[in-house]
């Protein structure tokens, strides 16, 4: 997935389109960059500002959009109209999801954009917003209202919204228990997004909280998903903020679990192919990708559920844990002592014409006999081990598929295994 960041450049990675490179990086996404301005500043003050030209401007935008498959666009400083407009004639027909983040001012007191271009950030960038996120204090400028109370935010909410944003989240209202809510305005829809609270002055919560947003759209997630995946990502990014310079602390975002995260794409990648929902056995599918060397099907990521068959959809109907799934996790579990470099493994519905096409492939392919299964095997509940250890028995090299016809009160099942979640994608695409 590739995901745009356009903003100002901060120099101590606090802020702005480095921040939000980190994020991207996070999350196990490509982060591309188009930057607006020049600053200078650090964790204690703020220099000046040098926009670009509009000339490098429209070049860095051409650039990417014609070279790359962008799936979202984060819109952070944009400091003048000229830039604005330029930003709004590039993307004005784009079909993605577009989180605006709309900075007037940074941590450390400088201005982001000018006062004579927030006319223009109205008319021009407001519109683009899939979701914009003002804090309160931007709220209140791009509203011409002050926030007194609760129906202020309804009101604020549906100003920016006739302005032509689809959704508001206003951030960082301060609520009681010691939480702190985002007023979400999601079409005719309002309600709040509770967190917990770090009474902590931090530098970059802003911009992880709307890159996270941007990744959570970008995986089709709902706007109440992506709020509640944003918040809790920028409550560990305020959590483990670091005192990196004099000033104050940089958020840091902790390296995510990337085995998780490979699964977690893939497996929206898997729930997106084509007429996928007719290659869902009936009990089901399970998607799994292990740790090194696993020791036990808790080693081994999997869906605690299943991806179901939804009418001609599909379902990931459960989380993904560690020890989520155990027949697919047994299975592979059970090749991995014999190939280690398998990681990775799916069950798919068996069918003649995906046979078929494996056969015609060039896929290393092993098979075994539900009905010679042992009676012991049968009856102490290792049917999936016994299979697997047959299938591979005389193998020299890692199969990249498994299957048997069944047997009485057996579904026959077709298995595909990689050495990571994307290379068993790879296989799958190349059989259904």
């Amino acid at each position: 997935m590739n995901l745009l960041s356009i903003g100002g450049s901060d120099p101590s990675s606090g802020a702005g389109v480095q921040s939000d490179i980190k994020t991207f990086y996070s999350l196990n996404v490509h982060g591309l960059t188009v930057i607006t301005a020049i600053t200078g500043q650090n964790t204690s003050t703020f220099g000046m500002v040098e926009p670009v030209s509009q000339k490098i401007l429209k070049d860095q935008l051409e650039s990417i959009l014609t070279d790359f498959k962008i799936e979202g666009i984060k819109i952070g400083m944009v400091f003048n109209s000229q830039i604005i407009k330029i930003l709004y004639q590039e993307l004005k027909k784009i079909k993605i999801p577009i989180v605006v983040d709309p900075v007037i001012k940074s941590t450390t007191g400088g201005l982001l954009i000018e006062k004579s271009a927030i006319k223009d950030f109205r008319k021009y960038i407001i519109p683009l917003a899939t979701i914009i996120t003002p804090n309160k204090f931007e709220a209140e400028i791009l509203s011409k209202t002050k926030i007194t109370s609760e129906n202020s935010f309804k009101k604020i909410g549906k100003i920016i919204q006739k302005m032509g944003a689809r959704n508001v989240v206003i951030t960082g209202i301060k609520g009681k228990n010691n939480q702190i809510a985002d007023f979400v305005f999601e079409g005719v829809r309002n309600y709040s997004v509770s967190g917990g609270f770090i009474s902590r002055n931090n530098h970059g919560s802003g911009c992880n909280y709307s890159s996270a947003i941007l990744f959570a759209l970008a995986k089709n997630k709902s706007i109440h998903e992506s709020v509640a995946f944003a918040k809790e990502f920028t409550y560990k990014s305020i959590k483990n903020a670091k005192k990196i310079g004099k000033g104050i602390l940089v958020t840091n975002i902790q390296e995510t679990d990337r085995t998780n995260l490979e699964l977690v794409n893939a497996i929206d990648e898997f729930a997106n192919i084509k007429n996928i929902y007719k290659h869902i056995p009936e009990c089901q599918t399970n998607f799994v990708y292990s740790k090194e060397n696993p020791k036990s099907v808790n080693d081994i990521l999997g869906i605690s559920g299943r991806i179901v068959k939804t009418g001609k959809e599909v379902t990931i109907a459960g989380n993904i844990r560690y020890g989520g799934s155990k027949h697919v996790a047994t299975a592979l579990l059970t090749i991995s002592r014999k190939y280690p470099q398998i990681r990775s493994a799916i069950n798919l519905k068996y069918q003649n014409s995906t046979i078929s096409k494996i056969k015609k492939s060039k896929l290393l392919t092993s098979s075994y006999d539900r009905t010679q299964e042992p009676k012991n095997v049968k009856i102490g509940g290792s049917s999936i081990e016994w299979g697997i250890k047959h299938a591979i028995k005389s193998l020299k090299n890692a199969p990249d598929v498994i299957f048997h016809k069944g047997d009485f009160g057996k579904e026959p099942m077709i298995l595909i295994f990689g050495k990571n979640p994307n290379d068993t994608i790879e296989k799958i695409l190349k059989i259904i």
